[in-house]
């Protein structure tokens, strides 16, 4: 009983802190491995702008023509690009399957 209580709590631990850290960590690895040239990406630093050059750590990001910064890979945070098309949700009906008029 007394090595029952360590034991539940490594594994709530891990199941709560441990676990969610490495798929975070695991998705940002693969993200900074999949960014090319001509991406949109969001930096840390919350800089916004297209990737021009990269290299095995470092990379160029043109933020405006003409202007562009060195950053390094790990500094992204985020890809932009063009959304996927939200679901449309279909129309209120009435109790009868009928277009509905609302609650008000």
């Amino acid at each position: 009983m007394q090595l029952l209580i360590p034991i539940l709590l490594f594994g709530f631990l891990y199941v709560l802190l441990i676990r969610p850290q490495q798929q975070r960590v695991r998705r940002q690895q693969a993200l900074i491995s999949s960014i090319e040239v001509g991406d949109e990406v969001l930096t840390a630093g919350g800089i916004v702008g297209r990737v021009t050059r990269l290299d095995a750590d470092r990379g160029d990001l043109e933020v405006a023509p003409g202007i562009t910064l060195t950053f390094l890979r790990g500094a992204i945070t985020r890809r932009l690009g063009p959304e996927p098309p939200a679901e449309e949700e279909p129309p209120d009906e009435g109790v009868d399957g009928s277009p509905g008029e609302g609650f008000g």
